[in-house]
């Protein structure tokens, strides 16, 4: 039920696949995503096309920038995220040769009703799987 969004150079295209397989497998094994849950928007863009600061925060960043944006259901415990960020670079260097330095990460955190996963209906008000439950109980 994440959503994620991959924004990369055109040269990178021909590794689009490890790519979207590295972020998917990080978020299995640090946030508890089951495997089927996989929905990824993956877009190459010309030089230009994505902008970034080459240094910002003191990190060097090259043309090997990757923009990831995961929109999914909060509640999960910081600690868990930076795990995920780590993993996600780790997977992605290992993966495709992307560098730490050049991986940035964004996450959206929104609530059960704002997610259809069709049908036009919103599921997880009706009953919230497993993994969300958990997710939850976590929190209270």
């Amino acid at each position: 039920m994440p959503l994620v969004r991959i924004s990369l150079n055109s040269s990178a295209a021909d590794v689009r696949r490890r790519i979207g397989d590295a972020v998917h497998q990080a978020m299995v094994d640090t946030i508890d995503i089951p495997t089927g849950d996989r929905f990824q928007i993956i877009t190459s863009h010309a030089p230009g096309e994505i902008i970034y600061d080459a240094n910002f925060y003191g990190i060097d960043r090259t043309e090997g920038f990757i923009a990831i944006q995961i929109t999914l259901a909060a509640g999960r415990r910081d600690e868990v995220k930076t795990k995920l960020y780590a993993r996600i670079a780790e997977l992605l260097n290992e993966a495709a040769n992307v560098r730490p330095e050049d991986v940035f990460i964004s996450l959206l955190e929104v609530g059960p009703a704002d997610f259809s996963l069709g049908n036009g209906k919103a599921q997880f008000l009706e009953e919230l799987p497993p993994h969300l439950k958990a997710l939850q109980k976590q929190a209270e």
